[in-house]
């Protein structure tokens, strides 16, 4: 139990595992690791607060997109299944991941939660049947269910009240197009018809992004959905609502600022992208998959020229600044480059890049002789 909780008393602290899905998310992941220390971050006090909307109906369409290993999985398909059934042993809930092993792994979690001495205390109109008790399929008195399947799995016959799509695409195949193609089709012509009501059923998607057209990116075009997106690194000034049976208050962070700092902190990111690379760094850990062949300008528009295959006179010299705030070594550069252009094309022909410190408009200065002197040399 956290510092913060121990004030209340048993009874209290009972009243609020019921109450409060944040608090129950701590008491799961210490039943189910028991020598591992939990960080109450205030992430997952947002995540709790979601997830808590959608049991109450407030939401029908939930994308969660959080970096690697920041307890996504075991909030939202290990805790929020268990918790939804203590509440109502009658729920119908279907599970989803890229691959059998890791649905049965979520789905081994939640029995195991929901068979504990605690939970059974706590929630004691809930019990599983003895008639189904296998992991990928398990039933309750009340005849609710969680069941666990793959993305591409037969789910023949079925329906749920609630269905949860954890990591439906895994990363080594988010650059397979038929891969990415199968699973948003999968979603389409297979999962959306489980819902036993289409008005009242949900379907929260939870994952890190992968690719522009991976699951998220697929279903935002086609419906309305709440979305709770949180880079690893603050791109902007941020703020989320935490409300919970302990009050209502704000998570705030600034740009840069990291998610977890306590766990990863700047160091630890900067090194991963560094380990990763751009491209899989800005998905997996920012929410922001960027195209492979670029974004606005294409790799395939581009040619190279050696210097003495330019034209002979040019009709235009251009030099644009793009300018970064901060010089830390986590924030942008500050980019000039210089262009000779005729009436057909573009010749880039200097690239200045630095990270510049708040002595800017002295090494803007400095920066711009400095490529104009490499210009005129060429």
């Amino acid at each position: 139990m956290s510092a913060s909780l121990k004030k209340f008393t048993d009874a209290e602290y009972q009243a609020l595992l019921r109450l409060d899905l944040m608090t129950f998310i701590e008491r799961s992941f210490y039943e189910l690791n028991p020598q591992a220390t939990f960080a109450r971050s205030p992430h997952i006090e947002v995540l709790a607060t979601k997830l808590s909307g959608c049991r109450d109906g407030k939401l029908r369409r939930l994308v969660v997109c959080l970096p690697p290993r920041m307890l996504k999985s075991i909030a939202v398909s290990v805790a929020f299944p268990a918790w939804l059934l203590g509440h109502n042993p009658t729920k119908q809930i279907i599970c989803a991941s890229y691959g059998q092993d890791l649905s049965d792994k979520h789905a081994r979690d939640c029995r195991t939660l929901m068979m504990s001495d605690f939970y059974r205390a706590l929630f004691p109109r809930t019990r599983l049947s003895p008639e189904k008790q296998s992991v990928n399929d398990f039933l309750t008195t009340a005849q609710g269910f969680r069941m666990s399947t793959s993305v591409g799995g037969v789910l023949t016959g079925r329906g749920a009240d609630v269905i949860i799509l954890d990591d439906p695409l895994k990363p080594d195949d988010a650059l397979s197009e038929t891969k990415r193609n199968a699973a948003n089709q999968w979603y389409d012509n297979t999962l959306l018809s489980r819902l036993n009501s289409k008005e009242t059923g949900i379907i929260i998607i939870v994952m890190q992004r992968v690719h522009q057209d991976d699951l998220v990116g697929h279903v935002l075009d086609h419906g309305d959905w709440q979305i709770l997106s949180l880079p690893a690194i603050a791109e902007e000034d941020e703020e989320h609502l935490i409300d919970s049976p302990l009050g209502r208050r704000w998570f705030r962070r600034k740009a840069g600022e990291a998610l977890q700092p306590e766990r990863e902190s700047l160091d630890i990111l900067r090194n991963n992208r560094q380990t990763m690379g751009t491209y899989a760094f800005s998905a997996q850990y920012q929410q922001n998959p960027i195209p492979v062949g670029g974004a606005i300008v294409k790799t395939e528009w581009l040619r190279f020229d050696e210097p003495e295959e330019l034209p002979p006179g040019f009709s235009l010299i251009v030099q644009s600044w793009d300018t970064a705030n901060k010089g830390g070594e986590l924030h942008d550069f500050s980019v000039c480059t210089t262009w000779k252009a005729d009436f057909e094309n573009h010749y880039l022909i200097d690239v200045f890049r630095k990270r510049l410190d708040s002595e800017f408009e002295t090494s803007r200065e400095g920066a711009g002789t400095e490529a104009q002197s490499q210009y005129h040399n060429n």
